[in-house]
């Protein structure tokens, strides 16, 4: 048997655990747990919860939930609609950025681009803006990071028409990063008619040219993010959009570079040290241990509650064996050995 591979803990910079108000689909507990299983130490949760969160009194709420049951660690992102710029001040401190959607997605938290200015201003600190930007507003976006200099993360760049205007940002010294989803890399608008509900997602998969063109860019981008969304399999069969995300991610990205899509350095960067920078996070004590071996991904067995993925019967590798976070093994051959609120509030 080829020697294990070992890699740094891997950070998610983006993920929806649905704790508070909708843990019948995953909760702080199962969520983290997930993240163990897939080879993640730290893990990034955004606000559009069903209680969205845009104010002190339901982050301390959602961070208390937090702290009782976490073993991977967690962070969490802040929300506004353009209406609670007061709270900002109080909350800065306890969450790593700020989350705006400017298109509709999960929860219906989609606010104004004529907002934008304003909420950038009050904002205004070193922790970043993190944009839901499709096509359609990505040029607006970005030019309200011009005029303000904050800094601002793209989540889940997904065509071309999305990329190309940020690699330009890039180029021209604004404070931009983005992330790329392992969805938009591995699945195309083809595959909708195999998945049907099951995908599903926002933004929409995209044509062959565009995942090729990801692809063909992907030195460029800063990270990988699972962008894991879990619905229940009812849920998704009614039309939700959504798909998780967190145990799949690290065998489709291992498996991308045995077929030389990228190298190992660069794989390290998408998942553990471009995360961190992008968050401006302090080196992890943690390390990944993954068995060598190919497999096919499958519904059984997985720890996030929802219990499905989008990737069934499709190819992938490394096994993640052992997870060790500060000297302590929390993860083994499939078990969670972590106790439930060890997992530290970044």
């Amino acid at each position: 048997m080829n020697n294990p591979i070992t890699l740094p803990g891997l950070i998610d910079v983006h993920v929806h655990l649905r704790d508070p108000g909708q843990t019948h689909k995953e909760d702080f507990l199962t969520g983290t747990s997930a993240a163990l299983a897939g080879g993640y130490t730290a893990v990034f949760d955004m606000p559009n919860n069903a209680e969205a969160v845009v104010s002190e009194k339901v982050l301390e709420a959602k961070l208390a939930s937090a702290r009782k049951q976490i073993v991977s660690d967690l962070g969490v992102y802040f929300g506004s609609l353009g209406e609670n710029l007061d709270e900002f001040d109080r909350v800065r401190e306890r969450v790593r950025g700020l989350k705006l959607y400017l298109n509709v997605t999960t929860g219906g938290y989609k606010i104004d681009t004529d907002y934008l200015m304003r909420i950038f201003t009050a904002w205004k600190c070193d922790k970043p803006v993190l944009l839901h930007a499709e096509a359609d507003v990505i040029k607006t976006a970005l030019e309200v990071t011009a005029k303000t200099g904050q800094k601002t993360h793209v989540c889940h760049v997904s065509c071309r028409e999305e990329l190309e205007p940020i690699l330009e940002a890039k180029k021209s010294g604004l404070p931009v990063t983005c992330g790329v989803c392992p969805h938009h890399l591995f699945l195309n608008e083809g595959d909708v008619e195999r998945l049907g509900n099951f995908g599903r997602m926002k933004p929409e998969l995209k044509p062959v040219k565009d995942v090729d063109y990801l692809w063909s860019e992907l030195d460029k981008v800063d990270v990988i993010e699972s962008d894991h969304a879990p619905h229940t399999v009812e849920e998704k069969q009614s039309g939700t959009f959504g798909v998780p995300g967190l145990e799949t991610t690290l065998g489709l990205m291992l498996w991308a570079e045995r077929d030389g899509r990228l190298g190992r350095e660069k794989l390290i960067d998408l998942l553990s040290e471009g995360p961190r920078r992008v968050l401006g996070l302090e080196k992890q004590d943690a390390t990944v241990e993954v068995e060598p071996v190919e497999f096919k991904f499958s519904n059984e067995g997985l720890k996030t509650k929802c219990g499905w993925t989008p990737f069934e019967g499709m190819p992938g590798y490394g096994r993640v064996k052992r997870v060790v976070m500060r000297g302590e093994t929390v993860y083994e051959d499939g078990e969670v050995l972590a106790k439930p609120g060890s997992g530290q509030l970044l």
